[in-house]
C-alpha cells in the first residue's frame, strides 16, 4: 500500500516533535526527527559558536534519508526545509506558535539570549512558512496553530483525516 510522506516544520519550540511522535503512533507512519538522526549519525559539518550548536551536513542528511523517503510512509520533523528534495513530500505542515508561548518554551530549553531573540524574530516574520512556500508547491503547504493542548488534538485529527483521504485517492 502506498503511504504519504509528511514534513512537519516550523521554528524550534512550536511543537513539531510532540505532534510528529503522536501522529506516528496513531497513524502507523514512521517518525524521523532530523536533529536526532544527525546526532546519531554524526551528520555534522562543524560547530556554530554563536548559536552553540553543531552545523547540519544537509547533503549527508539527504543521502541518509533517501531510501526511506522513496518507500513512503514517513513523517519528517525539522526546523528547516529548503534542502529536502521537493519530490519527497506529499504535504508540508508549518507549525506556528504565539510569541509569548514560544518564548516560554524556548526559555525552558535554556536557549541563550541571541538564540531566543533570533528564533522569536524568525516566528514573527514567518521565515519558515516563507521557506516552505519557496521550496514546495503552494497547494501542499499548510499552516497549523500550536499554542495549547487542544491545538495538538485538532492538528492530529486534521492530519489523520488527510492521510486517510490520501491513501484512498492513491490505492488502485
Amino acid at each position: 500500500m502506498l503511504l504519504p510522506n509528511i514534513l512537519l516544520t516550523g521554528t524550534p519550540g512550536v511543537g513539531k516533535t510532540t505532534l510528529g511522535k503522536e501522529l506516528a503512533s496513531r497513524s502507523g507512519l514512521k517518525y524521523i526527527n532530523v536533529g536526532d538522526l544527525a546526532r546519531e549519525g554524526q551528520l555534522y559539518d562543524g560547530y556554530d559558536e554563536e548559536y552553540e550548536c553543531p552545523i547540519l551536513d544537509e547533503d549527508r542528511v539527504v543521502d541518509e534519508l533517501e531510501s526511506q523517503m522513496s518507500e513512503g510512509g514517513v513523517i519528517v520533523d525539522y526546523h528547516g526545509c529548503d534542502f529536502f528534495p521537493e519530490r519527497w513530500f506529499h504535504i508540508v505542515f508549518v507549525l506556528q506558535a504565539d510569541n509569548s508561548v514560544l518564548y516560554k518554551r524556548l526559555e525552558t530549553r535554556g536557549y541563550n539570549e541571541k538564540k531566543l531573540k533570533d528564533n522569536i524574530q524568525c516566528e514573527i516574520f514567518q521565515v519558515l512558512y516563507e521557506e516552505a512556500l519557496a521550496s514546495y508547491k503552494e497547494e501542499i503547504v499548510h499552516q497549523l496553530p500550536s499554542n495549547k493542548p487542544e491545538d495538538l488534538e485538532d492538528n492530529i485529527n486534521q492530519i489523520l483525516k488527510w492521510i486517510e483521504q490520501w491513501i484512498k485517492d492513491h490505492s488502485s
